[in-house]
């Protein structure tokens, strides 16, 4: 009988453990995992909160993980085509985890190409909340932007923004981060902790100042914040105007009236429509005509633009760990995150 062995978080240190594969419920498609990708962001924030807490001994442990890769073993009820032997990509927390086994609602599952490899699927979930991001930013052809962050969500995100046909200048302060972001095609990198960014994104962005700025990194963003400002176009009034979408988990101080011009902010979360709405992520779809660019359609996309390699995820990927030495994945990412980005889990499987 398989089991599904799993990750977990429990005192800040990852683990797995062992447990029943839960019968299939309608709409639900069973997955033989062969590779997942950590969120170097938002997983390794909720396993640096537990370390500092000091969590008591008899605190529950969490499960990890939500973007997966494998072949589908067995299905059940309407799957909309989806058959055993098929590959396909997973995301989705509760349901696409770190683990060899993964059971996934139908709408989070995408079919992927032979050219399209396990690992390179991983990439999904991140990959789709990046687009989600670029979406609500509304950018278009021949815009100036800037993405702060340059790690996965971050690096993706420039990627689809230049897509679109806009310029982008990257902020960065880690150096890997920056030189993995130029094997993806940014042309332009700063470090906006070691010296000032504003002289070399005004010249990037001259004669017109950036159109949208994208804030891709935790912390306090303040500093940050109050620099992409003095970036931004700026109308005949003396007002800064464009668009900044906050996509990381950063805090940025943001005032009324003059002092923040004709500034449009807006907040970008998850992979797209559907997200966590329980009905349609186990098949009930929203009318077309009205809600466009789903989540499942958004992964579609995306999954082809990595076919086709307009989308670079490869360069990403800094490290390949078994799924059994998770814990060593977990400290590589929070007690050196200058040495490693993509860290991708890998499964065995008996032939």
């Amino acid at each position: 009988m398989k089991k599904i062995t799993g990750a977990i978080l429990f005192d800040g240190q990852l683990g797995t453990r062992e447990q029943e594969i839960p019968e299939l419920q309608p709409g639900q498609v069973l997955v033989e995992v062969h590779a997942s990708l950590i969120s170097p962001g938002t997983e390794m924030a909720a396993a640096r909160q537990r370390r500092q807490k000091h969590l008591a001994p008899d605190t529950p442990p969490m499960n990890f993980g939500y973007s997966n890769a494998g072949v589908i073993l067995e299905t059940r009820g309407d799957v909309k085509g989806l058959k055993a032997g098929m590959r396909v990509a997973c995301m989705g927390a509760g349901a696409a985890e770190h683990a060899n086994y993964a059971v996934v609602p139908v709408n989070l599952v995408v079919p992927i190409p032979d050219t399209v490899t396990f690992e390179q699927a991983s990439y999904l979930s991140l990959a789709a909340t990046s687009l989600q991001a670029v979406r609500r930013t509304d950018v278009k052809l021949g815009e100036y932007g800037a993405v702060l962050g340059q790690g996965i969500v971050g690096n993706l995100a420039a990627q689809l923004y230049r897509l679109n046909g806009a310029r982008v200048i990257g902020w960065e302060s880690l150096a890997l981060r920056a030189e993995i972001a130029a094997k993806c095609g940014l042309g332009a990198c700063v470090d906006f902790m070691k010296e000032d960014p504003v002289e070399p994104t005004r010249k990037f962005a001259s004669p017109y100042g950036l159109d949208f700025a994208l804030f891709a990194f935790g912390g306090d963003g303040e500093s940050a914040f109050m620099n992409v400002k003095k970036c931004m176009k700026v109308s005949a009034d003396g007002h800064a105007m464009g668009t900044i979408t906050l996509v990381g988990g950063c805090r940025v101080p943001v005032e009324g009236g003059a002092a923040s011009g004709n500034l449009n902010l807006c907040v970008s979360s998850r992979t797209g429509a559907g997200y966590h709405d329980r009905e349609w992520e186990y098949g009930k779809d929203y009318p077309p005509a009205f809600v466009q660019f789903t989540t499942q359609r958004n992964a579609r996309e995306l999954i082809a633009l990595i076919a086709e390699k307009r989308l670079l995820v490869d360069p990403m990927t800094t490290h390949r760990i078994p799924l059994e030495n998770i814990r060593e994945a977990g400290d590589l990412l929070i007690d050196h995150p200058d040495q490693a980005l993509g860290v991708i889990l890998t499964m065995k499987h008996e032939a």
